[in-house]
């Protein structure tokens, strides 16, 4: 799960109207939603469920702030604040979607052969459940609402997203479960990786957890490929 370690945020009652605010985010999206200025990600937001007002009583706002501050500290953010709103509570933080997506990258750049790296395509190209099955459903979700929007460009939009869905993310989940399903019929060991044990011997007092890798070979650039086993689909 990435971590918001490069993000500062400031979160303070205005002395003089009385206001709460965070610079370097905003909270508008949330239970906080007296909060206003600049662009928090609604990863760090999504979780404060109570329903916004702008009636809240000053111990509600402060209660809501405290409330962001915890949230905002247990995903990585560093916050600063007014004393009052200071806490030590780290409310559970559960990655968000894109983060589990991202996950799959870090577990590529990990894997030690071909059946690793063909297990972990599995979860883009799975045809009911993976990851790219539930994109193509969703653009038909929103292509699904633009047609009941009800202006006139709507239709256009909805036909668009359409064809993104069928042009593309179809082409695109074939590839990757052609690429995949080679990757499981080659059963080799990736020749610049090997997994690492983090043993350490008896005759050795102390060992890096780090397992050294050959650098990658120096290769000049190549054009890109083009798609293995995905017939371009018409609609």
């Amino acid at each position: 799960m990435p971590r918001y370690t490069d993000r500062f945020l400031d979160i303070r009652r205005d002395p003089h109207s009385g206001e709460l605010l965070a610079r370097g985010a905003t909270l508008r999206h949330t239970a906080f939603s007296s909060v206003r200025d600049s662009s928090l990600s609604s990863a760090s937001t999504r979780a404060t469920t109570a329903p916004p007002s702008a009636c809240l009583s000053e111990d509600e706002e402060t209660g809501l702030a405290i409330d962001a501050v915890g949230r905002l500290r247990a995903v990585g953010y560093h916050v600063d604040c007014d004393e009052p709103f200071d806490t030590e509570a780290r409310p559970a933080a559960y990655p968000t979607l894109g983060a589990s997506v991202s996950h799959l990258a870090e577990r590529l750049r990990e894997a030690t052969d071909t059946a690793e790296a063909a297990d972990i395509l599995t979860e883009l190209t799975a045809p009911h459940d993976g990851i790219l099955a539930g994109f193509e459903e969703t653009l038909g979700a929103l292509a699904e609402f633009f047609d009941g929007l009800g202006d006139a460009s709507d239709p256009y939009t909805a036909g668009r997203l359409r064809y993104l869905a069928d042009e593309y993310v179809r082409v695109i989940h074939s590839d990757l479960a052609h690429t995949r399903e080679r990757l499981a019929d080659r059963h080799a060991p990736h020749p610049g990786r090997r997994a690492c044990t983090e043993q350490v011997p008896d005759h050795e007092p102390e060992r890096s957890a780090v397992c050294a890798y050959p650098p990658p070979p120096r290769a000049l650039p190549a054009p890109a490929p083009p798609p293995v086993g995905a017939a371009r689909l018409r609609r």
